[in-house]
């Protein structure tokens, strides 16, 4: 399975922006995904997880209340609506899935697949 995340940039505080991966498999909807992120001298963090129906949604606490996971399995993509960006949101963001339930999805060993990532630059 190949992912390609898009939609990253500038943004500045407050504004909004959606990531995108598109995801090579027409099993798509087999896969649980999650969206990680990685700034500077940092470790890669969780930042939100989906399951395959897309019923159920998990955050990092950084995170909820202001971004939005979401999936479309009939288009092979999953979503990441980032509402009222921070500079400290500011890092390259990844999308990770997995055929499996990840025993800790915020844990970035339990998902197989990643794509390269996409940077995202909030300025204040």
């Amino acid at each position: 399975v190949q992912l390609q995340a898009s939609g990253g940039g500038l943004v500045q505080a407050g504004g909004s922006l959606r990531l995108s991966c598109a995801a090579s498999t027409h099993r798509f909807s087999g896969f649980y995904m999650g969206w990680f992120r990685q700034a500077p001298g940092k470790e890669r963090e969780f930042v939100a997880a989906i399951n395959w129906s897309g019923g159920s949604t998990f955050y990092a606490d950084s995170v909820k209340g202001r971004f939005i996971i979401s999936r479309d399995n009939a288009k092979n993509t999953v979503y990441l609506q980032m509402n009222s960006p921070k500079p400290e949101d500011t890092a390259v963001y990844y999308c990770a899935a997995t055929p499996r339930l990840p025993p800790a999805r915020a844990n970035p060993g339990g998902y197989d697949y990643w794509g390269l990532g996409t940077q995202v630059t909030v300025s204040s």
